[in-house]
Formats: structure tokens, C-alpha cells, sequence
């Protein structure tokens, strides 16, 4: 993974990355495609180290991944500028499981897919043939913490 170059003197460390990531609930979203970028927000969850989200398999962020599977993701927090924090994860999204998905067996949604579940549905795993997951292992991490600026 490539380090983070600029402002380091605020960047998180990667346990405060994780608390911040676990701590949130929904990130941004960033694909393009033929007609240019295009954001959305989305409900995810940080496990192993990769960001799992689920995306309708019928929608623009879809298509724009099976042109070009690149995607920027950031997630923040804080109201007053002295409180800003946040982390942006840039790499290429993965396909996992069936498409759309409807419960099949795959090992590798075991862990994501539970996690997501206590997280928005109280710990039930649901499927409506719509949805498949993403997982974006982060190529690059850029994070900050406005907390830390000498004041």
C-alpha cells in the first residue's frame, strides 16, 4: 500500500483509522464512467482490512465499475473545522459472490456479510436478488485529524 505523503503531522494512525471506520456508518462513494465521475453514499463495513459494501446490481455506480473498476471511498466526520477527521481509501473494487446475490454459499462473505448485518439489520442477513457485494482493498490511505493541529 502507498504511504501517505502530505500533511502527516495530522494523518491518524492505523488504529485510529479502524476506530474511525467502525465508528461510522456511511462513506462516499466515488466512480467513473463514460460520462464522468459520479458520488454516492453508501452503508459499508471495515473487515479484514477491506471495505465491504453492497451496490445494487442494476444502478450507475455498477455500470461504472464494470467499465473501469477504480474507486475512491471517504468517510468523515465532525461538524466544527477543529473536529474534521476522515480517511479516503482509493483502489480497485472486487466483485464477490454471486450477481446479484441471492444466498448461495461463498466463504469468503461469511465474515462481511454477518458484520453487516449486526451493523444495519440487527443480525439478520438478507437477500433480494438486487444487490452484490464489493470489496475494495485500499491501494492507497489518506487520512487526517484536525484534532492534532496545534492550536
Amino acid at each position: 500500500m502507498r504511504q501517505q505523503r502530505r500533511a502527516r503531522a495530522i494523518a491518524m494512525t492505523p488504529d485510529e483509522i479502524d476506530a474511525l471506520l467502525a465508528e461510522q456508518r456511511t462513506c462516499r462513494v466515488a466512480t467513473v464512467g463514460r460520462g464522468g465521475p459520479h458520488a454516492t453514499p453508501l452503508w459499508y463495513v471495515w473487515h479484514g482490512g477491506a471495505l465491504w459494501m453492497t451496490s445494487l446490481s442494476r444502478s450507475q455506480r455498477w455500470a461504472d465499475l464494470q467499465h473501469d473498476p477504480r474507486m475512491a471511498v471517504v468517510v468523515d466526520t465532525g461538524e466544527d473545522y477543529l473536529q474534521l477527521r476522515g480517511v479516503e481509501l482509493r483502489g480497485r473494487v472486487e466483485v464477490v459472490g454471486e450477481v446479484p446475490r441471492t444466498g448461495e454459499p461463498c466463504p469468503e462473505l461469511d465474515g462481511p456479510e454477518q458484520a453487516f448485518a449486526d451493523r444495519y439489520s440487527g443480525g439478520v442477513v438478507g437477500h433480494d436478488g438486487r444487490h452484490a457485494w464489493l470489496r475494495l482493498v485500499p491501494e492507497k490511505i489518506t487520512s487526517w485529524d484536525f484534532r492534532k493541529i496545534p492550536t
